[in-house]
This record gives C-alpha cells, structure tokens and sequence, in this order.
C-alpha cells in the first residue's frame, strides 16, 4: 500500500505543481519539457499517472501538461463539491487559460473526451490537434452492466465510495496484462477514505444516458461541435478490448472524423496506456512530430 507520493517518485517521476482555482480549491498537475504543447487529460477512476511513461517520453522535444481533476491524484478532493462534467470544464477552463497557452494538442481518455471538448468547444482556435482514446463525448443509449450497477441508488455509494470497489476493480479490468503490485498500488494511493472517493462515485453519478440527467445538455452541446474540429489532424488509438468503450464508441468516432489516422490496438484493455506503453508512445510521437507545427 502506497501512503505517500514519495514512494513512488521512482515510476512518477515529476515534480508537483499547483494552481489555485477561482473555487479557492488547489489543481495538482504535472508540466514537464518545453515546446510544443500536448495536454493529457484522465477519466475515472485514474489520474496523471496514467501517462506517467508518455509523459517521460515525450517531454524531451514539448511541454506535456497533464492535470489531475478535482477529486482525483493529487488535486483537492472535497466532498461539497459539483462533480458535474461542467464544473470539471470550468476547472480545466481556469488552469489552462491561467497558463496563456495559445495552441495545444489534447489528448483525452475516458472522462477526459467530453471534459477536454468542453474547453475545446470554448476554445476553439487553441487546438492545433486531438489525439482520442477509449472516450466519448457524445450521447448514446448503452451502459455495461457493471456500470448501471454503481449506479443504482442506495447500493452505489457503499460500493463506490465505502468500499472502493470502483477504483480496485479498474486495477484489473482495465487491462489484458496484469499490472504489477506497486502499480496497482500507485492507483489507488490517491483514494484511501470513504470521503476521498466522492469525485470517483459523483462522476459514475453523472454520465450523462438520458435527457433527465444534469449534464445530458451539455453532452448535446459538445456532440453538435464535434464537426467543428473534422479539418484538424485527429489520431485515434483504441484498446479493442475494452469492456466498456467497445468498438461501437470507435464507430461513432470514426463518422465524426473519417479523415481521422485510426490505430487499432487488438491486445489492449482500457488502460490502453499500460498494456501497450511501447505502442502507443511510438504511435503518438510520430503523430506530434507530424502535425505539432500545424496551424
């Protein structure tokens, strides 16, 4: 069990940053290399150490920026909080305009597609390019059994937040390969109270299925802008074995931007990150040194 940041500088190797948010609430993230920028953006129930090996590679030729969101890693986790999709764009609006960057490449996963939409849907002339893997930022009528599960009233909090269940199971059902103890460890570090989970189960709280839900509009929103972005360069990497995304997300994806370079990663789970590191390094280094000096 991991009990301080220290003990895995080894495999994290970054040093930490902060930005204070309007909310007052502190925004951990981690700025490495210089450059051309790519921003990095985590779903749940992961954080910034999801691309600790991205980061370390590509921050020898640009500045890799790569948040955790409020209730996740290293930032502020407090339990108050609106953990709804615009309250997370509202934050990634705040740190990233305090950094007056005036291009940048988003790479986003899982949660972090309609969170980094919603800034780009914002910001549009910012993006030089998008890099997609295993998200979604536009609606749809299907939810694995194992998700309608963690949200059924009553039982979702004990098993979530009491329990983290949530967050262990992503240690193995993310992955085809298993993951290694201390990396396993590493994940959860930043979630070891009932109360420092309340971001992990508010956001399996707000995924957005039907017009009911608080931030379906939103999700409306940033769906009908998507076309917005069809004449950027767009690299998509998917992790064919993913439980959850399945291949019908990639679908949707690839109608949206059927200009788009798509890599199928056939061995690859959720996390696609951690199962085909080599991979996916190679995949988008090759892609930033083609598109980073497009306009």
């Amino acid at each position: 069990m991991v009990k301080s940041i220290d003990e895995i500088k080894d495999i994290y190797p970054f040093r930490e940053n902060y930005h204070v948010l309007k909310s007052g609430l502190k925004y951990h993230y981690v700025d490495e290399g210089g450059g051309d920028v790519v921003v990095m953006l985590h779903g749940n129930p992961s954080w910034s150490f999801l691309f600790r090996r991205l980061i370390s590679a590509l921050a020898g030729r640009y500045r890799v920026i790569a948040p955790d969101h409020i209730g996740f890693g290293l930032s502020d986790k407090p339990e108050g909080f609106q953990y709804r999709l615009e309250t997370h764009i509202d934050n990634l609006d705040d740190f990233l305009e305090s950094l007056k960057i005036e291009r940048m490449t988003l790479l986003m996963h899982d949660w972090g597609g309609p969170v980094g939409f919603g800034y780009a849907e914002r910001h549009p002339d910012k993006i030089r390019s998008l890099i997609i893997s295993n998200t979604a930022a536009f609606t749809f009528d299907w939810m694995p059994f194992r998700l309608r599960l963690c949200r059924m009233p009553l039982i979702s909090d004990f098993l979530i937040r009491r329990m983290n269940l949530f967050a262990r199971f992503a240690t193995f059902m993310t992955t085809v390969k298993p993951m290694e103890r201390r990396v396993k460890d590493a994940y959860l570090f930043p979630f070891p109270t009932p109360s420092s989970r309340t971001g992990i189960y508010r956001f399996v709280q707000d995924i957005p299925m039907w017009p009911e839900d608080q931030s379906y509009e939103l999700l409306v929103q940033l769906e009908h802008c998507l076309w917005v972005f069809r004449e950027r360069p767009v690299c998509i990497l998917w992790g064919m074995k993913d439980w959850c995304f399945k291949r019908r997300f990639l679908k949707r994806w690839r109608q949206y931007y059927p200009e788009a370079e798509c890599h199928k990663l056939k061995d690859a789970g959720h996390f696609l990150y951690e199962d085909e590191p080599e991979k996916t390094i190679a995949i988008i280094s090759d892609f930033m040194a083609r598109t980073s000096g497009a306009k």
